[in-house]
């Protein structure tokens, strides 16, 4: 249909000539309310937004000289942050003298991915930016997706004692 004639009759229904898709040839237009278009648009824009899921990176910090302990926690929180589907950056600082031994560090770093294992996925190497080793690790596809809650039921037992004034079974013997 003429664009004139499209315009014609939307005046003639007191409605708006709504171009939908402006790139299809020829483009496809459509007789309605442009308040009404507008109101839908933004909606179904509202809807899309909310299916989204916000990526967020989570950075556990390390130092070359890190003790077993402190190590394993910061491990199981990197898994934790994994498991909930955030993204895991893991830095290493070098301070001083420690820059002559970055070996150390990037063993360190290894050691932490190989750890993880099927928790996440290598996104970047580690790798250094001034005096600062980063790796990114993002949760693999399985981690992503967080197990149901398991509901633990809780029973109750009573333990009876008998009482200090209950006498106890009297046999009589002859």
């Amino acid at each position: 249909m003429a664009p004139f004639d499209a315009l014609k009759m939307a005046r003639e229904r007191a409605l708006d000539l709504v171009e939908i898709s402006p790139n299809a040839v020829p483009p496809v237009c459509k007789i309605q309310d442009y308040g009404k278009f507008l109101y839908e648009k933004d909606k179904s824009d509202r809807a899309a937004r909310k299916k989204q899921k916000v990526i967020v990176i989570k950075e556990v910090k390390f130092s070359v000289t890190v003790d077993e302990h402190d190590y394993q926690t910061k491990k199981n929180q990197a898994v934790r942050f994994l498991g909930e589907g955030d993204k895991v950056k893991a830095s290493l600082r070098f301070k001083g003298r420690q820059m002559a031994h970055r070996d150390l560090g990037y063993k360190i770093i290894n050691r932490l991915i190989l750890d993880i294992g099927d928790a996440g996925i290598v996104e970047f190497m580690p790798r250094m930016e001034g005096t600062t080793l980063h790796a990114i690790i993002a949760p693999s596809k399985k981690a992503e997706q967080p197990a149901p809650k398991k509901v633990v039921a809780h029973t109750a037992t009573a333990v009876v004692q008998p009482s200090a004034a209950a006498p106890e079974a009297v046999t009589d013997t002859i």
